[in-house]
């Protein structure tokens, strides 16, 4: 059967990848249809109800600067909120809020069935349909054929899912819902390469079973500051959340479960997250702490439902009843779900091209957890991505690609298809070579400008970020011109010499803007984020404009295009090696080729001579 509607773009899911596809999708004026599972479980927060983190809140603002939805959502729906890293560098300061989690679902839920030109259809997708090479839409389960100019996959987990919890497995995409069904055969019948990774979530508790008396609270900052432009400020109440940690006698009751846990039989064949283990996995490789730390969060206003953030879990429910009893404050809890793993499908990304459509099949985009990543903030990156570059394919126009030195999405996307994944992919500020640039307060200065040109951005938004940089400039070009007398810095405690300039002034490591009110020179009146610019500029100016150095270095690399069509096997002098991953990953530039794993210099040096060779040619 033929669906009576065609579309231009088809989003198969709606997770947090598939909510950034649709909207960038149907707002940049493209009939577009949303198949889900599920209308009940769209934006579902399947792990901790929780939105940013470190490096994860960097990328939150960059969707947001973009045009995304994220932002704005966790604004309406958050909590509490709180910045990270705020004893360090502004360069690792990274914005984190939990969520109302039925709150946000419903909040996103509505905005994507207000959004005009965006269809939301509960169906379960099992065949792409394909033309030749190229995709032509999607075929649900029911046989209904849904036609489109392309499709984008962001399927989460549920690429043939399956739940352990301790002997027992048995198929889900997530704990309660049924898994996505043979389109994961289909994908290989196209012939897209496809492996199992592993994730895992904790037990549930109710709140009221918690003694909170034997626990360390935790609230939220006093002036929370929101993740999206579009938000002045947060104004609603926010929630504590609690501390308390595992012990020793908490590790031995795991320690004797484990031939018990299908980490440790042999029944668990993906790989898990290195960097987000399960807590016998903790126990066993960190065998010698005496305790884990465990963040209980809040689900919601309305519900008692805690997170035990640190406990996920495939122990069988027995087993976990009773570590819980022996953690301080959790003695009496009572467990409402218990933790459990889930192994899924996922198609190796080095098979996509950075703008996430694929190589093999012209016009399908894979975006989210089938490229091997986890968090919603990777995936609703991704999803923005896949959506913008989509659409400007169909409309015949160039891509839409971030590299690294502009934005944490451009890391992500160039790890991902550059080199591929053996584990959960998770971002890091320290995967960011020039993350002092890529800071979560410049992120509107860094990409709105693709936000208002793909008219994801209003006019309005864009203007009010061109006046705030005109602030900044105006104000540290003050700053360099006023002078102070050395008497006049005494109300600072500070005794100098010789005159000094008010940037001078705010080098130094002991004084902030605000402390420039004492002396009657702060100038004028500006935002906090106007202020927290000027600071940070002035104060950092050195490392900036080292970094600086190195992005046009890096630029240079990038700038060596290598032609999409270079056969690699007739370059004289290639390592067999460097045919091999050159080919299956067909860089964009020298840059990208340089970063490929295990590529030895020679064979770049050999790939240089040989694009020098070919531009005189061409030019000749």
């Amino acid at each position: 059967m033929d669906y009576f509607k065609e579309y231009d773009l088809i989003i198969v899911g709606a997770g947090h990848a598939g909510c950034e596809a649709a909207l960038a999708s149907a707002r940049m004026g493209t009939a577009t249809l949303l198949l889900t599972l599920n209308l009940d479980t769209i934006a579902q927060m399947s792990c901790n109800p929780a939105i940013g983190g470190l490096a994860k809140g960097q990328i939150v603002k960059e969707i947001d600067a973009l045009g995304g939805e994220m932002g704005q959502n966790i604004d309406k729906t958050g909590i509490q909120f709180r910045m990270l890293n705020t004893k360090k560098g502004p360069a690792v300061h990274s914005p984190r809020a939990q969520a109302d989690k039925k709150e946000y679902q419903f909040a996103m839920r509505q905005v994507l069935e207000t959004q005009e030109g965006l269809d939301v259809i509960q169906a379960m997708t099992t065949n792409i349909l394909v033309d030749g090479k190229r995709a032509m839409g999607v075929i649900s389960q029911t046989g209904m054929c849904y036609k489109a100019g392309a499709v984008i996959l962001t399927t989460g987990t549920f690429l043939s899912g399956l739940i352990h919890i301790g002997e027992i497995s048995f198929p889900g995409g997530r704990g309660g819902e049924l898994p996505a069904v043979g389109l994961s055969d289909n994908l290989r019948e196209l012939g897209f390469e496809m492996k199992r990774l592993k994730t895992g979530t904790p037990p549930r508790l109710n709140g009221r079973t918690i003694d909170y008396s034997k626990l360390q609270a935790q609230p939220g900052d006093d002036l929370p500051l929101p993740f999206s432009h579009k938000t002045s400020r947060i104004t609603q109440e926010q929630l504590p959340c609690f501390i308390t940690y595992t012990n020793p006698a908490t590790h031995q009751i795991i320690r004797e479960s484990l031939d018990r846990s299908p980490l440790y039989t042999g029944r668990i064949k993906g790989v898990g997250p290195r960097y987000c283990p399960s807590i016998e996995d903790k126990v066993v490789r960190f065998s010698e702490k005496e305790r884990h730390q465990v963040y209980l969060e809040p689900e919601g206003r309305e519900t008692t439902e805690v997170y035990a953030n640190g406990l996920a879990t495939s122990l069988p429910e027995d087993v976990q009843i009773r570590f819980l009893e022996a953690i301080p404050g959790l003695e009496k809890a009572r467990m409402i779900r218990p933790g459990y793993a889930i192994e899924y499908d996922f198609a190796p990304p080095t098979q996509i091209k950075p703008t996430l459509e694929t190589k093999l099949i012209e016009n399908l985009y894979f975006a989210g957890q089938i490229n091997g990543t986890s968090g919603y903030e990777e995936a609703a990156a991704q999803g923005i991505m896949a959506g913008i570059n989509a659409v400007l394919k169909l409309r015949g126009q160039g891509p839409f690609i971030l590299d690294r030195s502009e934005a944490y999405i451009g890391v992500l996307i160039d790890d991902l298809v550059t080199k591929g994944v053996n584990e959960p992919y998770r971002m890091f500020t320290s995967r960011a070579e020039y993350r002092l640039l890529l800071r979560q307060d410049n992120a509107d200065a860094r990409l709105m400008s693709y936000g208002y040109r793909f008219g994801l951005v209003s006019e309005q938004a864009y203007l009010r970020l061109q006046a705030r940089e005109s602030q900044v400039e105006q104000e540290i070009n003050r700053l360099e011109s006023t002078r102070l007398n050395p008497h006049q810095t005494k109300a600072l405690g500070i005794e100098l010499k010789e005159p000094i300039s008010l940037v001078q002034l705010l080098r130094r490591p002991e004084v902030n803007y605000h402390d420039l009110d004492k002396i009657g020179q702060n100038g004028r009146h500006l935002s906090p984020l106007v202020c927290t610019e000027i600071e940070t500029r002035i104060k950092y100016e050195g490392y900036i404009k080292r970094q600086m150095v190195q992005v046009e270095r890096f630029k240079k690399l990038e700038g060596r295009i290598i032609p999409p069509d270079l056969d690699y096997d007739q370059i004289t002098g290639l390592s067999c090696e460097g045919r091999e991953k050159m080919g299956r990953i067909r860089p964009l530039s020298l840059g990208q080729a340089a970063r490929i794993p295990g590529l030895r210099s020679a064979d770049i040096s050999v790939l240089l001579i040989h694009l020098e060779r070919f531009r005189r040619k061409k030019s000749e």
